[in-house]
């Protein structure tokens, strides 16, 4: 594993501000602000079973702090975006305007939906162009989100504002007894973070390396607050939304709260927890209880997760912030008890060799950093592959498939702990470990269009740690052929012809160590 101690020694000369995010925060005072709740958008359901949604990607202002309004991005706002929410078995039909100053993309993450449909960097919207994605919805219950993916510049478009949830319900999680009423017990979370300029801009200075780590914590896009709650049990769907932080969450009087799902929908019975790390990229959601007339605040606190670098702070491991208090109304009834199971999950196949590997090291995969005109490898449909991620150095890294969900077959051939046996679509690489991911690629076939594998912290993304995949049928020749797009040219690897190369997803060699 290379190590960056010797690398990062010789920043003790460059300023501080440009290699640190400015030590551990002091925790603020309690909350005053009420939660900002994110509208939601059930589309419009047609007679055909087709839900129609629209959203512009548009600029404005607004007040993530109460005394500045900073200019920002939103979808049909100036920040984030409307919940979308739609049911497994209908089909979602998009109607997404760019009126932004330049292209962008919108990538539906988490989302099985044929390629075309994926929104990732070859699908961009020109300033001023409309893209009309259309796919049916088979997938169980989830919490996902829709971010911009274009290539090279994700990271900024993502901390100016661009985001939002994406929620799908199916049969099963209809006849759970869980907290369901949007924005009264059923809380979205959309945490991100942000700088700012001495004249309330957003800062978009790179902190070193390492990419935008902010010095605030935003939820729902402003400054944390509080949520006035007429239960005693709420359910919070979380979302890192940041460009690089790890989250370490918990409550600051310890008390336990329960994992109920991941990424992909609902663990198989609820999950005792008292702390949970969040990567970019990653949800959960958690339910907490309360007594009438309580509060519970939700931290980020410091981050404990293994990490090689000597200098934490580097990362914001060391911070601390408010995420959230939650204060029950004095007559908040009682809460029925938590279902004792949730979902049922099909088991891992412990036997299955592993298929391929990929080490992270340095913003590359296998030594490769992303060619918008490389193709890096090719899956059959109805594969089902095990994938060994490697994190070889001591950065903080995570792996995020699009299209598919996975299971973490095993963490350095390891049973994965319960919090992890879920669906997942991202997951965090702690430095030095290797991750077996088993994944089922369903399709449809697309020779032409691609899907993406990449790092979530979106500064690492936009410096090449991405490969390209495309999923075929049995005797189908790749037929991808790239195309310059609004601004952001697809840069021209080696082979610049566009050529299918096995590069970002070696065969694994039954000798390695990993």
């Amino acid at each position: 594993m290379i190590s960056r101690r010797r690398l990062l020694a010789t920043a003790a000369a460059l300023p501080l501000a440009l290699t640190a995010t400015g030590g551990t925060r002091t925790t603020p005072a309690p909350a005053t602000r009420a939660l900002p709740i994110p509208p939601l958008d059930p589309g419009r359901l047609d007679a055909a079973g087709v839900r129609h949604f629209t959203l512009t990607a548009r600029a404005g202002h607004s007040r993530i702090r109460t005394d500045t309004l900073t200019p920002t991005w939103g979808y049909n706002g100036s920040i984030l975006g409307p919940t979308l929410r739609a049911r497994r078995g209908e089909s979602a039909s998009l109607t997404v305007t760019n009126t932004l100053p330049e292209a962008t993309s919108v990538h539906w993450h988490g989302m099985h939906v044929p390629a075309a449909a994926d929104g990732g960097p070859h699908q961009m919207i020109a300033p001023g162009a409309t893209w009309t994605p259309q796919w049916r919805i088979d997938q169980p219950a989830a919490t996902l989100w829709y971010h911009p993916h274009p290539h090279g510049a994700t990271e900024k478009h993502v901390y100016r504002g661009l985001a939002g949830l994406f929620y799908l319900d199916d049969d099963l999680s209809d006849g759970l007894d869980l907290p369901h009423r949007y924005g009264i017990d059923d809380l979205p979370v959309v945490v991100a973070d942000a700088r700012f300029t001495p004249d309330g801009r957003l800062d978009e200075t790179p902190t070193g390396s390492y990419g935008l780590l902010g010095d605030t914590l935003t939820v729902n896009g402003a400054v944390p607050g509080h949520h006035d709650l007429p239960a005693t049990r709420a359910r919070l769907r979380l979302l890192n939304g940041t460009c690089s932080r790890v989250l370490n969450l918990g409550f600051t009087d310890d008390r336990g709260f329960t994992l109920i799902a991941t990424d992909g929908g609902l663990l198989p019975t609820p999950v005792a927890l008292t702390r949970l790390h969040l990567s970019p990229g990653e949800r959960a959601e958690i339910t907490v209880e309360l007594t009438p007339g309580s509060a519970a605040a939700l931290h980020a606190l410091p981050v404990t997760a293994r990490t090689g670098i000597d200098r934490p702070e580097r990362f914001g491991f060391d911070d601390s912030f408010e995420v959230l208090t939650l204060r029950a109304t004095p007559d908040a009834p009682a809460s029925p008890a938590l279902p004792a199971t949730l979902a049922t999950l099909p088991p891992v196949d412990t036997g299955q060799p592993v298929t391929r590997g990929f080490d992270l090291e340095w913003f590359m995969i296998n030594g490769a950093k992303m060619d918008m005109n490389r193709i890096d490898l090719t899956i059959p449909t109805g594969a089902t592959e095990i994938w060994a991620v490697t994190n070889r150095e001591d950065w903080p890294h995570n792996f995020h498939v699009h299209d598919t969900r996975f299971r973490i077959r095993a963490i350095d051939a390891t049973p994965p702990p319960p919090h992890l046996a879920g669906w997942k679509d991202t997951v965090y690489t702690e430095p030095g470990r290797t991750y077996e991911l088993a994944l089922r690629f369903t399709g449809p076939a697309d020779a032409a269009h691609p899907y993406m594998y990449h790092c979530h912290l979106l500064h690492h993304e936009d410096k090449g740690m991405m490969g390209q995949f495309l999923i075929l049928d049995p005797g189908q020749a790749p037929a991808f052929t790239p195309t310059p797009m609004d601004g952001h040219p697809m840069p021209m690897g080696d082979n610049g012809s566009g050529a299918t190369r096995g590069m970002n997803g070696t065969e694994a060699d039954p000798h390695s160590s990993h």
